[in-house]
């Protein structure tokens, strides 16, 4: 049963509804995601937010789905954790279609039209969702224009990809490909030059990154793999001082990442 009708916001009365069954397509949860997908113009079937007082960044979630005529349900605590596929939506929990890959040459594109040299993340098996929505954060914050992921043995993006990497997603290109090392070797056709993060490689500071280049990062249990370290054309590594021997693959994107983008910017001062 329906109830009060508050602006966009319908409050269901019924809290032993199986609402998580109420929809069927891609969540997405938590306030910054949410926000950014409406700022993005992420067509959006449906949100729900927590019932209560809306202040801050839910308060513009509503008054953002309100202008582009988005459905607005309020939910019980109760209900909002029935619903939810992350630990803490944060209140709230859009309902869309999945997020659509591009194609590789999409991503190629991007970085023509901006007139710059391509630089992409390409991930070899990253299984957890905290790495690769935290990648998906870098890349953006980085301005690359791109991940490339494999369909098959790595974590898609999920919703609780989404909410990690802070909304980010819906700004970044992500590409899905049947088969990682036969696309590095595409992208070396395309004058990329294929650089692998592996301990058995020259220390970052002293390679060349100014170039067009596709960064691979592999999966913390088995690394690139044999066949992927095959297909690039130089690896690098970093120093480790500590009792560890490795970062996870997150920080090591973030940290590779950012001297691409140092090296590139000094290159143009």
């Amino acid at each position: 049963m329906i109830t009060n009708f508050i602006y966009p916001i319908i409050s269901y009365s019924r809290e032993g509804r199986n609402i998580e069954n109420l929809e069927n397509d891609f969540q997405i949860e938590g306030k910054n995601a949410v926000l950014e997908a409406l700022k993005a113009g992420r067509p959006l079937n449906k949100i729900y937010i927590k019932k209560g007082k809306q202040q801050g960044d839910m308060k513009a979630i509503v008054e953002l789905a309100r202008n582009a005529g988005i459905p607005v349900v309020e939910l019980s605590n109760e209900s909002m954790a029935k619903m939810a596929k992350t630990r803490n939506p944060q209140g709230v929990i859009a309902v869309t279609s999945p997020k659509e890959y591009v194609s590789v040459e999409e991503i190629l594109e991007t970085a023509e039209k901006r007139n710059e040299e391509p630089f992409v993340f390409v991930l070899n098996e990253i299984n957890d969702p905290q790495n690769l929505g935290s990648i998906i954060r870098t890349a953006d914050c980085l301005g690359a224009h791109g991940i490339i992921i494999p369909k098959r043995r790595a974590c898609a993006v999920t919703p609780a990809v989404v909410k990690v990497s802070e909304g980010t997603a819906e700004h970044v290109n992500v590409a899905r490909v049947a088969n990682i090392a036969s696309t590095l070797e595409s992208l070396k056709e395309k004058g990329i030059w294929v650089v692998g993060a592996d301990p058995e490689g020259k220390l970052y500071y002293e390679a060349d990154l100014t170039g067009p280049v596709a960064l691979v990062v592999g999966g913390e249990d088995k690394g690139l793999g044999k066949l992927v370290k095959e297909k690039c054309d130089f690896l690098v590594s970093l120093p480790m001082r500590g009792h560890v021997t490795s970062l996870n693959a997150a920080v090591a994107a973030a940290v590779l990442g950012y001297e691409i983008l140092r090296q590139r910017e000094r290159r143009h001062d």
